[in-house]
């Protein structure tokens, strides 16, 4: 999403703590900004129920734009299939454009430009629905000013047009659809403008053609469904670097302002827009429009920038902003958010591309604890706040556009699927959630990646995401620990921040030191409170850290070295399950409380989660045959059910 960058330098890696707590402090500037520009557009709508009775397949944009003038003019032919017999069409369009025709098949049709900025067309007679069909309509004005989509200025006293039509900006400059359930599945820009001006816009360049009278004729495709309000475009006297990037190669095109071209540090950070591809395609898959092109256009929207798909509008430079941007081409460009309820979609994994950008390339791991730190710190600088964006907060722009909930919590929530699945597992889940047929190309919802990530992993996140993303707040923890023999034993106990959560379920990361420099390091599962665990160490314990990597959301926990703890309850070297291999029932030796637990398949898939109620048999009659895997205070072993 567009993002007000004030300062964005490459010396950003080489910031002390406190720069990175100032840095944490302009961000929260930067989206209030932004938000601030959203107020007159987020009344609107997710879906508008006039125009849910078609796809929209094609949009052919054929204008002529002058950056010196506040005017657009010409026509939008949009091909569609009616979802039904349908006697009328509707399109998104402000009403300070004025519709002068309506073509079909050579015919003019009757319409209407209601106040509700959609133009209704009618048929002459009801369309059959699963039938393409298209019409052409023909339009003049200067774009509505309220939501500051279609720019006009200057840079280095040359005019320039620009727009940026997130997240309900399209309407305003050309007739859509703008409900997030269905993308544009092609789109043609043929832009005529004077000719010393050029035209930057999404997909790939297809000509440039001298028209008489000074005028230009520019021609740009894009093949990739695409949400209209990631159609874009940028018209000035740009200079134009074609290169490439990936490997196998494509496309690496950057429409730069001519005094862009002198600024050593912005050229420094395009060239870097390589590396951080490179790093991308490696743990993200590849990029998803490579038949095309990525690439950057410059425009007229101070200090923002916008991931605009295939081109991402630029106003500021810098490798965390690019990493961003880039990153939204995966997430939020190809799975785009299906409402805005769920931008911490798009914006939660831009961010969690700059963590990876800082992580691999940007930072020594010392200052990459040092950023994490502080997101931490400002993500839990409050007790309350959903990362989901309830229907009664759609209004709210400081809730949609939360610096701290949508974007930095957003990215951390899913740092942590990273902690929970391991590294290896988290990256192929997240390239199957992008390459799902159901998804790909496709608006998605936060259900839609819990159901990823289980058909992905076989775990269910149901539990993390009603805690971390519908649940307010963050847990505090009382770590516990005390040495005996080769063994330590480890109580966990947790405060919640917010009511809303009665308890945050996450592996716990510890890391045990030992007095001769010996280091092991442990996850434990953390499903109940006050809950005990043990571990096997066999080195003399020094100290013992909790959340030493900042894996996981907390604040103000402690861990402490208690000789008091009394795990004698739990006589875990006395556990055992039996029969072994069963076939109606088990039984629990050595669990003298109601305990809860778990059994899962061998492929780490959740069978069943309840009560252990000592003396009383575990009936597993209705379970397959196969292997088990049984856990209970931490503690896994596996069954055989005939």
């Amino acid at each position: 999403m567009k993002k007000l960058y004030f300062l964005v330098v490459s010396v950003f890696i080489f910031h002390s703590f406190h720069a990175q707590n100032e840095n944490i402090e302009k961000k929260g500037m930067m989206i209030a900004k932004e938000a601030q520009s959203f107020a007159n557009k987020m009344t609107a709508y997710n879906l508008n129920p006039n125009t849910l009775n078609y796809d929209l397949q094609y949009q052919r944009m054929d204008v002529t734009l002058d950056p010196s003038v506040y005017n657009i003019s010409g026509s939008v032919t949009s091909h569609f299939k009616p979802t039904q017999s349908m006697s009328s069409i509707y399109f998104d369009l402000a009403n300070t454009l004025t519709v002068s025709q309506v073509q079909y098949h050579g015919n003019t049709l009757v319409f209407q430009q209601l106040p509700t900025k959609e133009v209704k067309i009618d048929f002459q007679s009801p369309l059959p629905a699963n039938v393409l069909d298209s019409l052409t309509i023909t339009y003049s004005g200067p774009p509505a000013l309220d939501n500051d989509a279609f720019s006009t200025g200057s840079q280095s006293g040359t005019a320039i047009v620009s727009t940026l039509s997130e997240p309900y900006g399209a309407q305003d400059w050309f007739p859509t659809k703008q409900s997030m359930n269905d993308k544009i599945d092609q789109f043609d820009f043929k832009i005529t403008t004077p000719s010393q001006y050029s035209v930057a816009a999404n997909g790939k360049f297809m000509s440039e053609t001298a028209l008489p009278g000074g005028q230009k004729l520019t021609f740009w495709r894009t093949m990739y469904p695409t949400a209209a309000y990631l159609v874009a475009l940028s018209v000035t006297n740009f200079v134009k670097l074609n290169d490439t990037m990936g490997n196998p190669p494509f496309p690496f095109v950057n429409y730069l302002y001519p005094s862009t071209i002198n600024n050593a540090s912005a050229m420094s950070d395009i060239e870097w827009t390589k590396q951080i591809m490179n790093t991308f395609e490696t743990y993200f898959g590849p990029y998803p429009f490579r038949n095309e092109k990525y690439g950057h256009m410059e425009f007229n929207y101070g200090g923002v920038c916008m991931e605009h798909q295939t081109m991402s509008s630029m106003s500021a430079w810098g490798r965390p902003v690019i990493a961003h941007e880039l990153a939204h081409q995966w997430f939020g460009d190809k799975v785009t958010c299906g409402a805005w309820n769920d931008i911490w979609l798009n914006e939660g994994f831009a961010t969690f591309g700059e963590h990876l950008a800082n992580e691999k390339l940007l930072m020594s791991n010392a200052q990459f604890m040092t950023y994490l730190l502080n997101e931490k710190n400002y993500i839990t600088s409050s007790p309350g706040g959903t990362t989901y964006v309830a229907d009664s907060n759609l209004g709210n722009i400081g809730a949609i556009f939360s610096g701290r909930l949508s974007y930095s919590k957003g990215g951390y929530i899913v740092r942590m699927i990273k902690w929970v699945l391991g590294d290896t597992a988290f990256y192929q889940a997240i390239k199957e959630y992008h390459s799902r047929p159901n998804l790909a190309y496709n608006y998605a919802k936060s259900t839609d990646l819990s159901a990823s990530l289980l058909q992905s992993t076989g775990k269910d996140f149901t539990e993390f995401f009603n805690d971390w993303v519908y649940g307010e707040g963050y847990p505090t923890y009382d770590i516990r620990w005390k040495q005996v023999g080769n063994q330590i034993a480890f109580k966990a106990s947790q405060t919640q921040s917010s009511p809303t959560v009665s308890f945050f379920e996450m592996p716990l990361p510890i890391k045990v030191n030992g007095t001769g420099g010996q280091v092991a390091y442990f996850a434990l599962n953390n499903t109940t409170n006050n809950q005990y665990f043990t571990e096997t160490v066999p080195f003399p314990v020094a100290s013992v850290e909790f959340n030493y990597e900042y894996q996981m959301l907390e604040k103000n926990s402690t861990v402490t070295q208690d000789n008091t703890l009394s795990v004698a309850d739990l006589n875990l070297e006395e556990f055992t399950l039996y029969p072994n291999p069963a076939r109606n029932e088990l039984y629990l030796k050595g669990i003298k409380k109601e305990t809860e637990f778990t059994i899962y398949f061998s492929d780490g898939k959740l069978v069943r989660k309840e009560k252990y109620r000592p003396g009383k048999p575990i009936n597993i009659s209705e379970l397959i045959p196969g292997t088990y895997v049984f856990s209970i205070k931490d503690k896994n072993i596996k069954f055989l059910k005939h």
